[in-house]
């Protein structure tokens, strides 16, 4: 089972970096971040090539507020499960999304929601 993070970010240079390598410190795979930028006017789009890896699909262009850039983000995500991550938090531990993948491992789960 393939999990999507989508991630809308606008100006966020200061925690964008901190946000996506709590993404790729995850011990589940596979994992897709999906980064949607809002044309951002700092370093933001900068730290985001930086550090995007082989499972980070970025999109950069103007939207119309963060739903819309999440909005986005949903339309390319590949994952069998999507989740949302703001450009400025962290997953609580490296094994966040290995919970969610077990939880979702029952049939009869349709939604996870964590609280660590």
């Amino acid at each position: 089972m393939k999990i999507s993070v989508i991630t809308a970010v606008y100006n966020r240079a200061d925690t964008i970096g901190e946000a996506m390598r709590s993404v790729q410190a995850q011990s589940y795979r596979p994992v897709e971040h999906v980064v949607v930028d809002g044309a951002s006017r700092d370093a933001t789009l900068a730290v985001v090539e930086q550090l995007r890896d082989a499972n980070t699909r970025v999109l950069s262009e103007a939207d119309e507020g963060i739903y819309d850039a999440i909005n986005k983000g949903l339309r390319i995500a590949s994952g069998d499960v999507l989740g949302l991550m703001h450009s400025d938090d962290v997953f609580a531990h490296d094994h966040v999304l290995s919970r969610v993948a077990d939880a979702f491992a029952d049939p009869g789960i349709d939604m996870v929601f964590l609280v660590e």
